[in-house]
């Protein structure tokens, strides 16, 4: 599978994270919500950003880490949604445009 295909499936999955998550792992799931509350999104407003921010910022060293764990699932749509909802809960971003610790919203230059 391509990179490119495990992202399509990733894009198609989002809108079902939340279910999913809120079964597999409630702390993740209720911080997604708070994250999403805190931005005026949903959590599937908020994981499809947080896929977005991880295309256009994440550093080379996040999709090493990422690529890295890909080879090791079975489920590389899912496991690539949730290193990008990590991703997008704990770095940093330009503290003008930045929300509780999440970096600057898609589109903001800092």
């Amino acid at each position: 599978m391509l990179l490119g295909d495990i992202l399509a499936e990733a894009r198609t999955s989002s809108a079902n994270f939340q279910s999913w998550i809120a079964t597999c792992d409630r702390a993740l799931a209720a911080e997604v919500e708070r994250a999403a509350a805190r931005q005026g999104t949903t959590p599937t407003g908020y994981v499809r950003m947080a896929m977005s921010d991880f295309n256009r910022f994440a550093s080379e060293e996040d999709w090493a880490t990422l690529t890295s764990s890909l080879k090791n699932t079975d489920d590389p749509g899912t496991t690539c949604l949730v290193a990008m909802v990590h991703w997008r809960l704990t770095v940093s971003g330009c503290s003008e445009h930045s929300f509780g610790g999440g970096p600057a919203l898609a589109g903001d230059k800092g």
